[in-house]
């Protein structure tokens, strides 16, 4: 047989007018613009100078096979610039030698990671012949002279951070050799960036960390005690330590190859916790009951103790790759973990349930920090409609802010006099989008500025606030 006649079957396309994240708010933005002097509702802060920049899942064309968000679609960047009481967009898509070929023939070629299904040579040339696609659609980062695409367990992809423009896949400088999750942490203190990967071979966990001046100081480093695969998608730092829940949510090849799925929820073998010296010291574990975390807010040394405290966004169970007989819930959670005496102490945050994308003032991370923001459900939200909740950690109280559209995840502002949340959002009844400007101190009294978008921002996941010079 030729190779033509032995070639797999290309999956058939996608329906996304009735795919919940390939529609409405989610639907893929196309258009790739440069737009100074945005319309703004309000006044931007004078002292605000910087650049908001979000990535997210944003097919390139429509796809084929497959589509789960977020482990699908091609990565879009977006970037706000903010300065003088003005505001300039940009967006651009990180053109992997996926999306390059996929636009070359104008259609979609790769379909979603779920399939198992990798284009023939005969279509894509040897090189892209039975690969994947690559996703660097999950976080933006920032450090040691570089701009990154962050995905999902892989190498990152490095931007122009005068165009957006892409570079290449950037190993930076060895430290993710084996790829990064999307979510490595900064040390304000340091500048070390601190990063893990997992795979699906031994030794399934490593951890790395990067020099202020982009330069590895540590190379991929397993961690001794990971016997199996697992999902983990983000960590907390503190000034001592990383530390990783080691939720299980298991990697199971042999019932993908079997007909069931990649992931499977396996609650009795419970959660383990470690404590990893930043240091290289032997690491710390701890037991815990079963459960999931996507986000950490932040982490850090107890004043006065030996221990260590997380807040985070504690799951009941992972939605969406679990089959239980109640839907997965959510809310904000301080963990004390004992390190000696190999204890966990969890304390629910507030009231608000069902919530997410926790997020802090960045310069407090591996500090105590006085406030939370998530995204969740206030009363008369419903579908895409969410709102922005602020947790006072020193009062133990919360307020809300309700903008009546799909809100994203927060990210705090500072200015030279005063500090603000920012977020983008879109009007699911006109598909407008805007970018919110709250004052921190009182976040519940609405926008200081709205920025309105020339263009429909899609729904997305993370980013980070580029302070100006």
């Amino acid at each position: 047989m030729s190779a033509e006649q032995t070639a797999p079957t290309r999956p058939a396309p996608v329906d996304m007018a009735h795919h919940a994240h390939l529609s409405g708010v989610f639907a893929p933005q196309r258009q790739e613009v440069d737009v100074s002097d945005l319309s703004v509702s309000g006044e931007i802060p004078d002292d605000l100078q910087g650049s908001y920049l979000r990535n997210g899942p944003n097919p390139r064309f429509d796809p084929i096979g497959s589509y789960v968000y977020p482990l699908d679609g091609d990565a879009m960047v977006h970037r706000l610039d903010i300065g003088d009481g003005a505001a300039h967009y940009r967006n651009r898509f990180v053109r992997t030698p996926m999306v390059v070929a996929e636009e070359k023939a104008d259609h979609a070629i790769w379909s979603g990671l779920t399939d198992g299904y990798t284009p023939p040579a005969s279509e894509v040339g040897p090189e892209l012949a039975g690969t994947f696609r690559q996703l660097p659609d999950i976080n933006v980062v920032e450090h040691g002279g570089r701009l990154l695409a962050m995905a999902e367990s892989d190498q990152p992809y490095r931007l122009d951070p005068a165009d957006l423009a892409t570079i290449a896949r950037d190993d930076c400088d060895g430290a993710m050799a084996v790829g990064s999750t999307a979510h490595p942490k900064l040390d304000p203190e340091t500048g070390e960036l601190v990063l893990f990967n997992y795979v699906l071979e031994a030794p399934y966990l490593t951890w790395a960390v990067i020099g202020r001046d982009g330069q590895t100081l540590r190379p991929p480093t397993p961690v001794d005690g990971v016997d199996r695969p697992l999902m983990i998608h983000d960590m907390a730092l503190t000034s001592r330590y990383i530390v990783l829940f080691l939720c299980p949510l298991v990697f199971d090849i042999e019932a993908l190859l079997s007909g069931g799925g990649l992931l499977q929820w396996q609650p009795d073998s419970g959660t383990r916790i470690a404590l990893i010296p930043r240091d290289g010291s032997a690491i710390g574990w701890i037991d815990a009951e079963p459960m999931w975390v996507w986000h950490f807010a932040n982490g850090f040394d107890t004043p006065g103790a030996d221990t260590v405290t997380v807040d985070y966004v504690e799951w009941t169970y992972p939605g969406g790759f679990a089959d239980m007989p109640t839907p997965a819930t959510s809310a904000l959670v301080r963990a004390v973990l004992d390190p000696a005496r190999g204890t966990i102490v969890r304390t629910t945050m507030g009231a608000s349930v069902n919530v997410e994308f926790p997020r802090v003032d960045d310069r407090m991370l591996t500090r105590s920090h006085a406030q939370v923001a998530t995204v969740g459900k206030s009363d008369g939200d419903s579908g895409d409609l969410d709102s922005l909740w602020f947790h006072d950690l020193s009062s133990g109280s919360e307020s809300c802010w309700r903008p009546g559209v799909a809100i994203g995840e927060p990210i705090y502002l500072p200015g030279t006099e005063h500090d603000y949340w920012g977020a983008f959002g879109t009007d699911p009844a006109d598909m407008s989008s805007h970018f919110y400007i709250l004052p921190a101190d009182d976040p519940a009294a609405g926008p200081l500025a709205t920025v309105h978008m020339p263009i429909r921002v899609p729904a997305g996941l993370h980013g980070a606030w580029l302070p100006g010079t």
